[in-house]
């Protein structure tokens, strides 16, 4: 499909890749430790957290709602561009979050981050597919799969230390200058055949360096700058008090028209904007509009709900209801649609809608052990350290990109229905152990047991999915086909969070009504350590109910798979063959 299978860089064309969507697996962590300062710096108070949820779910809903469009585009137009375009995307999403100054635009920054960051999963998946022949694509998939968590290990960890030395803003710093470089990596080593030397197109860099300029000032606003009476008059609003109804507000936007008008006209723009927007109609921009309001829907019905009292938010009936409205359209679209955005029958085989299905229950079980298991560290043994809490969830993410590497493997010997099922059967009896955790059982090494178990059982599962998904469709929707399995891994995400949530916490309260009195307990004082405990106690038994639930999940997911993947066979083959490409020697 993209012409690259038995050229001789495809190995490190393929590294680069799982490196890149490392990197902005690690992003979507990176914000743990550094939201508190990002709120402050843009006027929201440290006490009012709930108003920083557009900074997560902002993110969050770039990362998914553009999924498909952008997996459509990488059929059509190639891997390698949409991975550049991608990684350029989320450098200048992270340009604009680190140079914010107010909500909206740090959250456009967030959302341009997560649309270019999720763009790099399908591209680098269907790669891998474009790569290798389905009898040796198993390890390729399993140590994507694995990277792509390391990312998750990493990036609260690489937010830690850039904290301990810098301001938060050097880390969306750091993330500008990997993303261009791996962006001018992948571009040099992933180019097609040399074309004639063209001339420069100087008015099109002109024009861009004006408009980022111009618009970095308006960012910025250099305090020199605002006290000089000359230069000054620059930052002083025609109307209002918004920045970009400035002087050099306005440069920054006709420069940025005048940029597009130039890129849409030229003969050899700096940006092929026309070749861009010819891929758009005929990747279905309408079809995958509509697409992402649905899934908008959903993301912002259960990301903005307060999981203490609800599964969804208040306005999460309207959120679902629009979603559903954008659902009915975009499936009468599909069928009048000439050139869909998921072509008639492309995931017709069972496996390949079955993936979506089972990635959707590895989704609602793997958010338990994300958010869950460091809770449960900091209700029991760490109350004062969210390090020490975080650091208990490593040794389970550790284990996971192991255990996708074996699962990788297996496919040679075993179907991919079987390994993910063995690996969701272990990721259940991880939860179970997890389970009956005591008060101090985290800093006890039994805990490990449960942690490994679990990590290894979500690992094997990853790759055997990608691997029946690919295997069952056709090369030319294997973009669009990955896109929908991470997104189906998402919505997962987002509704078990916040269904097990819901119901961790009624038995929380069920427990707490069963409490006595601080009185009682302490002998007429208001607070004591027994009290505490009891209290403890009570936290401890909604945390043993979500695991419990995701464990109910992870055994879904496991059924699942033996029944839907049943079509899907192993592929032996000789271990020289794993990791070469095909139509290398």
């Amino acid at each position: 499909m993209s012409g690259l299978a038995g050229s001789a860089p495809t190995r490190g064309l393929l590294s680069l890749a799982a490196v890149a969507v490392a990197f902005a697996a690690a992003d979507t962590y990176v914000v743990v430790l550094a939201l508190p300062d990002m709120m402050t710096s843009v006027g929201v108070p440290i006490d009012q957290l709930q108003r920083a949820a557009p900074i997560v779910s902002g993110f969050l809903l770039g990362y998914v709602a553009m999924l498909p469009l952008i997996g459509r585009i990488a059929d059509l137009r190639g891997r390698v561009p949409v991975l550049v375009f991608s990684l350029a995307l989320f450098a200048f999403g992270s340009l604009i979050t680190a140079l914010a100054y107010d909500m909206p635009s740090m959250v456009s920054g967030r959302f341009l981050q997560g649309v270019g960051g999720g763009g790099l999963v399908p591209a680098t998946l269907a790669l891998v597919a474009d790569l290798y022949p389905p009898d040796r694509r198993g390890v390729p998939l399993g140590v994507v799969s694995a990277v792509q968590e390391i990312g998750s290990v990493v990036g609260p960890l690489f937010g830690a230390v850039v904290l301990a030395f810098a301001d938060w803003r050097a880390i969306f710093l750091i993330n500008l200058a990997v993303g261009l470089v791996l962006a001018a990596a992948l571009r040099a080593l992933g180019g097609s055949a040399p074309r004639p030397r063209a001339r420069p197109d100087l008015v099109g860099a002109l024009l861009l360096l004006v408009t980022l300029a111009a618009g970095a000032l308006v960012f910025v606003r250099p305090a020199q700058l605002l006290r000089d009476l000359t230069w000054g008059q620059l930052f002083i609003p025609y109307a209002g008090s918004g920045r970009w109804l400035t002087p050099i507000g306005l440069v920054a936007i006709a420069a940025a028209v005048l940029f597009l008008v130039w890129c849409f006209s030229s003969k050899r723009p700096l940006l092929d904007l026309r070749q861009w927007g010819a891929s758009l109609g005929e990747a279905d921009v309408v079809g995958a509009l509509l697409l992402a309001a649905a899934l908008a829907g959903v993301i912002l019905a259960f990301a903005t709900a307060d999981p203490k009292i609800q599964v969804f938010s208040d306005r999460g009936w309207w959120f679902l209801l629009g979603s559903t409205i954008a659902s009915v359209l975009f499936a009468l679209h599909l069928r009048r649609a000439e050139a869909p955005l998921v072509p008639r029958g492309a995931l017709r085989r069972t496996p390949a809608w079955g993936a979506l299905l089972v990635s959707f229950f590895i989704g609602a079980a793997l958010i338990a052990a994300l958010i869950d298991i460091p809770l449960f560290a900091r209700t029991t043994v760490y109350p004062e350290s969210q390090l020490a809490a975080a650091l208990v969830l490593v040794r389970f993410l550790v284990a996971l990109p192991v255990g996708a590497v074996i699962g990788g493997y297996l496919i040679r010997r075993f179907s991919p229905g079987v390994i993910t099922a063995v690996g969701m059967l272990l990721a259940a009896v991880g939860f179970v152990l997890m389970a009956q955790w005591g008060l101090t059982t985290v800093e006890e090494p039994i805990a490990n047991l449960g942690l490994i178990t679990g990590g290894l059982g979500f690992g094997l599962a990853l790759a055997p999915v990608n691997a029946a998904l690919l295997a069952f469709t056709d090369d030319d929707v294997h973009g669009v086909a990955s896109a929908f399995v991470v997104v189906s891994r998402m919505v997962g995400m987002l509704v078990g969070i916040s269904a097990l949530t819901t119901i961790g916490l009624r038995r929380y309260y069920a427990e707490q009504g069963d409490v006595p009195s601080a009185r009682e307990v302490c002998d007429g004082k208001t607070r004591c350590k027994g009290f505490s405990d009891l209290l403890r106690v009570a936290g401890i038994a909604q945390e043993q109910t979500v695991f419990y639930g995701a464990a109910v999940c992870a055994v879904i997911a496991a059924v699942l798979a033996l029944v839907l993947f049943r079509a899907a066979k192993a592929t032996p083959l000789s271990p020289r063959d794993l990791l070469t490409p095909q139509g290398v020697s």
